[in-house]
Formats: C-alpha cells, structure tokens, sequence
C-alpha cells in the first residue's frame, strides 16, 4: 500500500472497532436468564417484551445488533429514527424505521417530528411488563425532534443553525435544544410507562456525558435555570432569534427555578463506545503496518478547525525533521468547531474539510516544509460516520497530488478556506474523503503518516 491507502486503512480501523451492532454485541448479552450490558444484569423473567426505541446515524446498527443479541430470548419490538440508507439490508425484525432525513443534511425535519411522536405514544403506552431498550447515538438531536407548544420546528432550525454556525461548542448546542424539546433532557424517560429503561449510548461527544450526548433523552437535564437562556443571549447579542424562542426560554428558566426540573427514575445506561476507543483501534492497525505511532483522544474542547489543522502542521513539520526513533505516525481524536461566514458568501464544507485546508495552509507558509516533503507526508481528517457537514464526504485526505492540482489549477487554498468552501476545493484537487455512512458516529478521527 502507498502512504495514501496506509493512512486510509488506519482510519478504517478505527471505525470498524466502533460499529454500532458489533458494540451492543460486544456489551449485550444472555446469562442465566438475565439480560447482561456491561456491569448491570436485568431478569428477564420481570418483563414479557423488550420495547426498543432510539434515534440517530448509528441507530440502526445498534437495533441490529439488539436483534442479533437477544432476539432469540424475548420478543422485540420497537421503532427508531435514523438517516436514510443507514437501515438497508439489516435484519431488524419488528423493530419500525422512520427514515427522518436524507444523507448529508443533519438537521431536524418535519418526518423526525413524526416519528419522534409515534416513539413518545409508544413508551407512554408501554406496561410494566416492558423493558424499553433505549437507543442513542451521535446524530440524535436532529433526529428525535418535539418541539414545546408555542416553538414551531422552523423557530428550532434557525436557533440551531445559528449556533452551528457561530462557534458553540455541542454543549453549549445541546444545552438550548433540551429546553426547546419534550424528548430531549430526560422527556423520553419522563414519558415512558415502561417497567425498566435501559439505554445504550454510542458516544458522539468528547468525554462521554450522559446528559449532551444525543441531547440526553433519558438522563435529567443538569444546566442550572437560565443557562439556555445564557447560551442564546452570548451568540446572538443583538437578539435577531425567534421571539417565541426567547419566550419559552425564559419562561422554562423561571419555571425549574422555582419548582425544580424532574426526571421520573432512572435509566441504567451504558456507553458501548467512543472516541478513544477509536483512535486506540486505529493505533493498532498502524503498529500492524510497521509505523511508530503516537495517540491522542481529545478530553475536552479543542478549538476551530482551522487551529487544530494549525497544530497538526506544526506536528507533522516536526516528525518530518525528527529522527528515526521518532513516531511516523499521528492518530488524534476529537471534534473542533467551524466558525461560518455570512450564509450568502459560504461555500460548502465540514470541519475535517475545513481543517485539513487549514493544515495544508500552514505547511505551505512553513519555511521548514519543502516542496519535496509533499511527498513524504498524508494527511487524513474524517467522521466517524462518514459525514462531514452538509456534504457527501466523509472529510478530506491531503496528499502530494492535491498539492499538484491546485497549482495546476491556480486555486487559492486561503480563499477557499475564508469562504467555508473546502468541498469545492478538494473536489477539484482530488481530496475528497468520500466513505458513505459508515454505521457508527463517535466523532472524528485524524491520520497523520510520514516517509522517513
């Protein structure tokens, strides 16, 4: 394999570790008549129907690996939201699919809603007698969608593209959608009847919590009252959101101030992959491939896009110039954040598009790095679940050839990247990192490869 095809089959790696019917696989199972998910064991003899029920871009791997699992031993039934073709040729036996939205447009629409109500009538009529198995992954804010009485879900799209694009972090997002919904924060499990929860968590947010991930449906919403209300006024100063947006905020901070905010039991709940675990799949295939690798798994918030490709050059120029018993290999972990022009001058891209053009920016301002070192360095910046913003890539792969193309073509990275328009850029020089859905979302995982 060429630097290339390595730096793909690292990637790979990664994503194959944390596919979403392998996870519950790996943590779902039968023993002694109990159904056993990591450490919490559920009798069986308690219940007489598993209810399964969820939302989001590795959904319906993760409700075929349920079937697979355990549909041998109780009856299953259910219904899930997830992207269109995530849900092709899986066996999900009785367990209905609402296709909410098209690939590459990770936002809620009118058919999420729907199905988002069928799913809340399905747990509050649920009986003792069911155990509901809860389903949740990256994605699944956009796809398990009630707005409140008074928000319509046009009001949700403009405070959460607005957001989007103005730099907050998930969550600081996540913080405003919970109190702009009736399933996110804990209203799934507020709603269900269900005798016992169960929630399986596939982690798209850098330190696993609970209460962001998927927007929390079945965990109790933490932010402090007003908080919300905080995060709308710190990116939209001038107020230009929806009024009905702002009123319901308010009154959702006055109303938890005085009588608190209620979540009706618990839910047992078991993160069955992330990030981390990765990135660490990932370093194992490059070990396999004879590289001296290194591995970094975000904890926290990273920054822009453009100031982790910033980092990634810096590095890259000093493996370039580093000894042999220096690390060839880069893995990292994470999900920085695109700060978006004004929508009439952008462009189309996604963060790993827009980091890796920031990356190749840098490294071609960097009088350390050479026209010969083009050829001895690849990098690769892609989501785990094969999306990368509004776009059908996956991220982008910079390569010698990239660089060839765009001078053939006289393109202006810099313009590209001020415009939020890496796609174009990379689909003109042949660095489009194209996968399709990939059946798991745990964020974004980088490969940076060098020739000594």
């Amino acid at each position: 394999m060429n630097l290339s095809e390595r730096a793909k089959a690292i990637w790979q790696s990664g994503v194959d570790a944390v596919q979403g019917d392998q996870a519950v696989i790996s943590q779902l199972s039968i023993e002694d008549d109990c159904l056993v998910a990591g450490d919490i064991a559920i009798a069986l003899n308690d219940f007489d129907n598993a209810l399964v029920v969820g939302g989001g871009k590795a959904t319906a791997a993760m409700a075929a690996g349920v079937v697979r699992a355990i549909g041998g031993h109780i009856k299953l039934r259910g219904r899930i939201n997830v992207p269109i073709g995530t849900a092709t040729e899986r066996d999900l036996g009785d367990i209905q699919v609402c296709e909410a939205r098209p690939p590459g447009m990770n936002e809620p629409t009118e058919l999420a809603v729907a199905g988002t109500e069928a799913i809340l009538a399905d747990v509050a009529s649920a009986s003792p007698r069911d155990l509901c198995i809860t389903l949740i992954s990256g994605g699944g804010s956009a796809l398990l969608v009630a707005p409140p009485p008074g928000v319509s879900l046009a009001d949700k799209l403009a405070v959460t593209r607005h957001l989007s694009g103005s730099g907050a972090s998930i969550h600081e997002l996540n913080t405003v959608r919970k109190r702009l919904s009736r399933i996110k924060g804990g209203g799934l499990l507020r709603a269900s009847r269900a005798g016992r929860m169960l929630t399986l968590v596939l982690s798209d947010v850098i330190g696993d919590p609970l209460d962001v991930i998927g927007s929390g449906p079945t965990v109790a919403d933490s932010a402090a009252p007003g908080e919300a209300l905080a995060v709308l006024r710190k990116f939209d100063p001038d107020g230009t959101m929806p009024e009905a947006i702002y009123r319901h905020l308010a009154a959702e901070a006055e109303r938890h101030t005085k009588r608190g905010h209620t979540t009706k039991g618990e839910s047992d709940i078991v993160v069955i992959g992330n990030n981390a675990a990765a990135v660490d799949a990932a370093g194992v295939r490059a070990e396999s491939l004879g590289f001296s690798h290194a591995m970094d798994a975000a904890t926290g918030h990273e920054g822009t896009a453009e100031e982790v490709g910033m980092r990634l050059a810096e590095v890259a120029v000093a493996m370039l110039r580093g000894g042999p018993s220096e690390p060839d290999c880069l893995i990292t972990g994470g999900e920085p954040v695109v700060r978006l022009i004004d929508a009439t001058k952008r462009g189309r891209g996604g963060r790993n598009q827009q980091l890796v053009l920031a990356a190749m920016i840098a490294l071609s301002n960097n009088p350390d790095f050479t026209s010969a070192d083009r050829s001895r360095l690849v990098l690769l910046s892609g989501g785990t679940d094969g999306e990368d913003g509004p776009t059908d890539a996956a991220g982008a792969i910079l390569h010698e050839s990239v660089w060839q193309a765009a001078e053939s073509l006289g393109l202006d990275p810099v313009n590209y990247l001020h415009r939020n328009d890496a796609y174009h850029f990379f689909q003109q020089t042949g660095g489009l990192f194209i996968t399709g859905p990939t059946g798991t979302n745990v964020c974004d995982v980088r490969v940076l490869v060098i020739e000594r």
